[in-house]
């Protein structure tokens, strides 16, 4: 699992290992894995150009020194300076040493329209807001060149914290972060800014606590969660997962749904609602009623919402159950907030942006700028747990408290239309194994990723193509 810390949390872990360690030793540290990041990106060292974007913080200190290191080995390195009066002394020194040059800004858009990498250490952790005007002007610069450039722990403009990006900020093709991950390095929209990321450890893993600000699971984590039956495995043990969707206008949802709950591994599924003959004819296992949720039949989990369209009194119904409910798409607009809050059993929530943002009572583009905020308030508002779709699915717990779920397998080639239905019978279908609502959520994230990359192949893909590669998905988890 990969683990990401707040700005303040970090600092404190730092203060306590530099406590223990001669000084300078953890800038070194950082240096020294920087300027292998950095060689191995250039791939040959010797006589290439390397610019160095230089700041008046601790990131500017790092690249000088990594600057200096690339400087003995024969690179051409020179350090824009942008406040030369605050820049790190000691890294300024070491970099002139080993025969590094020194510039303003007057000169930077010639040198780094020269360069073969771009190294920013502009910005460090605690910066706010987007690029000052002084500093805007590199960021386009390093755009246009046809240099690679790397970020000193964080592309500079970013929110750390947040994943937030306000104004102008510098767009990496790798960022080599020190420590432990940062939030922004995961979230949209920073994370599209931060280009791959490299951790380099640096002795930090002791000063953290237990609990992080995000986590990400990895294949391993995921296969510890997914059920698999036993020798005395029947449908109920499996879990039986109840599917009230889809309308005459939308009966496909139904059908979508019912097929992510199948391939999710339920022992079965019962479907409530207008489309039965489609789901039939589409899927003959599933247990067809036309009674209302109430009298379907024993169920551990219900998904209500998908193609749902203005049937209130059916979502209302399966709110009132007293097993975990999935409620998505119509669902969310058709539920009642305070019959949310008094359920006792889990509810998970899976909007997309805009019916996030429809909730929270905001714009759309707010939620996806702020998307780790909007995932926490959601979940707090609604006492539920929130899985916020996009391109960063977010994973809440109730009550928006502890470490929220970044999902690593996410693909563009998910924006389709019926995806989210095929998501929605997923994770209904975890859940009525008996998962927790946060792993349900998390787990069905990462599977229809996988499923969606898998599907893809870089080509384009319907809805019912990701359902059919739901299965391999599980099997590449599991192996």
């Amino acid at each position: 699992m990969r683990t990401a810390y707040s700005v303040e949390t970090v600092r404190t872990a730092e203060r306590a290992l530099m406590a223990r360690l001669p000084e300078g030793a953890l800038m070194q540290r950082a240096a020294a894995g920087l300027a292998a990041a950095c060689a191995d990106l250039l791939g040959r060292v010797y006589g290439s150009r390397v610019v160095l974007l230089i700041g008046s913080g601790d990131n500017g200190g790092d690249a000088l020194y990594a600057g200096a290191r690339l400087a003995r080995r024969g690179a051409g390195v020179t350090a824009v300076l942008l406040n030369p009066e605050r820049a790190h002394a000691g890294g300024l020194a070491a970099l002139r040493r080993a025969g590094g040059g020194v510039a303003r800004t007057g000169g930077a858009e010639e040198l780094i329209g020269r360069a073969d990498l771009v190294v920013d250490g502009i910005v460090g952790i605690g910066g706010k807001g987007g690029l000052r005007p002084d500093a805007a002007p590199l960021a386009e610069s390093a755009r246009r060149a046809r240099a690679a450039v790397v970020a000193v722990d964080l592309p500079s403009g970013v929110d750390v914290d947040t994943g937030e990006v306000h104004g102008a900020a510098i767009r990496a093709d790798l960022t080599v972060t020190f420590g432990t991950h940062k939030p922004g390095l995961l979230i949209d929209p920073a994370r599209e800014y931060a280009g791959s990321v490299r951790l380099v450890d640096i002795g930090l893993g002791p000063e953290l606590p237990a609990e992080p600000e995000l986590e990400a699971l990895q294949h391993a984590d995921v296969a510890g969660l997914l059920p698999v039956p036993g020798a005395e495995s029947d449908k109920y043990r499996r879990g039986v997962v109840g599917i009230a969707a889809g309308s005459a206008r939308y009966p496909g949802a139904a059908v979508l749904a019912v097929s992510g709950a199948l391939r999710g591994g339920a022992g079965a599924v019962r479907y409530v609602g207008p489309a039965g003959d489609a789901v039939i004819a589409r899927f003959p296992e599933t247990l067809v009623s036309d009674r209302g949720p109430k009298r379907a039949g024993r169920v551990q989990a219900w998904v209500v919402g998908p193609g749902a369209g203005d049937d209130a009194a059916t979502v209302a119904e399966v709110l009132a159950a007293d097993v975990p409910v999935l409620v998505d798409a119509d669902g969310l607009r058709l539920a009642d907030r305070n019959a949310v809050l008094a359920r006792t059993a889990p509810t998970l929530m899976t909007p997309h942006a805009g019916e996030a943002a429809a909730l929270l009572g905001v714009a759309r583009e707010e939620v996806e700028g702020a998307r780790l905020s909007s995932a926490r308030e959601l979940a707090a508002r609604y006492g539920a747990t929130v899985l916020l779709k996009g391109s960063t699915t977010l994973v809440a717990d109730a009550g928006g408290g502890g470490a929220v779920r970044v999902n690593p397998t996410g693909t563009s080639w998910l924006a389709t239309a019926g995806s989210g239905d095929v998501l929605s019978g997923l994770a209904g279908s975890l859940l009525a194994a008996g998962l927790r609502a946060v792993d349900a959520g998390s787990a069905a994230a990462y599977l229809h990723g996988l499923a969606g990359r898998f599907a893809a192949d870089g080509a384009p893909v319907g809805a019912h193509d990701v359902a059919e590669a739901l299965p391999g998905a599980w099997r590449d988890v599991r192996d």
